[in-house]
């Protein structure tokens, strides 16, 4: 803070945080130095405010078919601005102009899944997560491209073949499932005997 005059005994602190508890002392100078600081005030709670920092990193994809999940880095608790924080997530499929709006109420959350069977697989959506407190909503954070969870492959893989190599092995051979804009992509292949 400013050098206060030696006249007045009273000083308007600015800049503070909202929702967050300081105390202060006061400090006397004059030409020669500094005095010893006075006992520290009461602790006191400056007023709540609506939240003003979004949520960062908003991303998301896998799940279940149907699914689509949305995670994001959480709004530190010194920056929630007040009680009843929580978060807004705004999702829409890419192209569409109406948002789907759900609340989560958990200020410790970082995850929201949205559960609907007209979500087909890997389907992109844009995605925006806002915060919120008692005394109103805050920043939403900008949009981001979350795709819905995939389905399984639909299609065995073709040619499947086998030739011996010796008594004890055998060398399966197939041809690869092409990547599926509607299922995915394949992460690995399983090998039945029958």
């Amino acid at each position: 803070p400013e050098v206060i005059n030696g006249k007045t005994h009273k000083a308007t602190v600015v800049d503070l945080s909202p929702w967050i508890e300081y105390e202060f002392r006061v400090v006397a100078s004059n030409s020669v130095g500094i005095g010893e600081p006075s006992r520290p005030s009461a602790l006191l709670k400056t007023k709540a405010a609506v939240p003003v920092v979004a949520p960062t990193n908003i991303r998301g994809g896998g799940g279940s078919r149907c699914e689509l999940v949305i995670t994001w880095e959480p709004v530190p608790e010194e920056l929630q601005n007040g009680e009843g924080f929580g978060y807004i997530v705004m999702l829409r499929p890419l192209g569409s102009t109406m948002w789907t709006k759900a609340v989560v109420t958990s200020m410790e959350a970082s995850k929201y899944v949205y559960r609907n069977e007209s979500v087909t697989p890997l389907s992109p959506f844009e995605v925006k997560v806002g915060v919120y407190n008692n005394e109103g909503d805050g920043t939403l954070s900008s949009i981001s491209i979350v795709y819905s969870g995939e389905d399984e492959p639909q299609i065995a893989p073709a040619g499947a073949s086998a030739m011996s190599i010796s008594a004890a092995e055998v060398e399966v051979s197939w041809q690869p499932i092409a990547w599926n804009m509607h299922t995915g992509r394949v992460l690995g292949y399983e090998v039945r005997q029958l």
